[in-house]
């Protein structure tokens, strides 16, 4: 077999067509209407057919490409959505989002808490920290599942539902607590639900004594580019505190949303919708009142 060539920048021509090739299949998805089979991709690009199945389940991998196990076809992935849209979205974002997280702290005397969506995890990328501080899995960096977390849970709410599929099939939902949520039809209710009020619980599904309450956070596009969160130990955010902080946790993201927007009228692309529920027209007392050091 002849040895693949090398340039003078020292880069295989093979390593170079590979490259181009790949490219080529992004460029297709990115640009096309509906989703695509292989044989579609193969034609359009005049790709063999078998590189075509090698460069897709490399692009798949990585995130760049979905699959929809059901008519064998394909579509731009979360990473490659990402990427083109990486200028709105970081390294500024966890420098954006600070004040609006400490309003959160403020507000609620609790962690508040930023993530994203990284392929098949949510990744914590800003908090604010009470005067308190109980160290938690949220500390940014951290990666964690999807479907034990608050945050987690609202950035799986809003995927397609395809890519919810692909999520399940892949990480199998493993246990973290005695609470996490480990069928996939317990999932998708919880999906449901998430999407029908606008945010999610965790009620000690990553850890145990920590209580978790979520919204989605919105880009220009109007489409959920984050997760913002408060998190506390059990004792002190119980039911009551999380049903008062819904109303003012899904203002303060809102308030965000409109910042990354950039408008200066006050609205985001597309305002993020959030179903009726009670108001909580003056913050409980509760609320503003400093915990007690412990």
């Amino acid at each position: 077999m002849a040895e693949p060539t090398t340039r003078l920048d020292g880069v295989s021509e093979s390593g170079v067509q590979s490259v181009e090739r790949a490219l080529d299949l992004l460029e297709l998805l990115a640009s096309a209407s509906d989703w695509m089979g292989i044989s579609e991709l193969g034609a359009a690009t005049g790709q063999p057919l078998a590189t075509v199945h090698r460069l897709l389940a490399t692009l798949i991998a990585r995130g760049y490409a979905v699959r929809d196990t059901r008519t064998r076809r394909y579509a731009l992935g979360g990473a490659a959505t990402a990427l083109a849209h990486g200028v709105q979205r970081a390294p500024d974002l966890a420098a954006l989002a600070t004040p609006y997280l400490r309003e959160v702290t403020a507000l609620s005397g609790e962690t508040a808490n930023l993530a994203v969506l990284e392929r098949d995890r949510a990744v914590y990328v800003a908090q604010a920290h009470p005067a308190r501080i109980m160290r938690m899995f949220t500390e940014p960096g951290n990666r964690v599942f999807l479907h034990s977390t608050g945050c987690g849970k609202v950035l799986l709410a809003y995927q397609p539902d395809d890519v919810i599929a692909a999520v399940i099939a892949d990480t199998g939902l493993p246990t973290q607590t005695a609470r996490t949520i480990t069928t996939p039809a317990r999932l998708w209710r919880e999906v449901e639900a998430i999407r029908a009020r606008g945010y999610a619980l965790d009620d000690e599904e990553q850890e145990e004594g920590v209580h978790c309450l979520a919204v989605p956070v919105h880009d220009i596009r109007g489409v959920v580019a984050a997760a913002m969160s408060v998190s506390g130990p059990t004792s002190r955010l119980d039911e009551a505190h999380l049903d008062a902080l819904v109303p003012h946790l899904q203002r303060i993201s809102t308030d965000l949303s409109v910042a990354i927007a950039g408008r200066t009228d006050g609205q985001p692309s597309v305002r993020p919708h959030y179903p009726p529920q009670t108001r909580v027209t003056k913050t409980p007392a509760y609320l503003l009142i400093p915990h007690a050091a412990e």
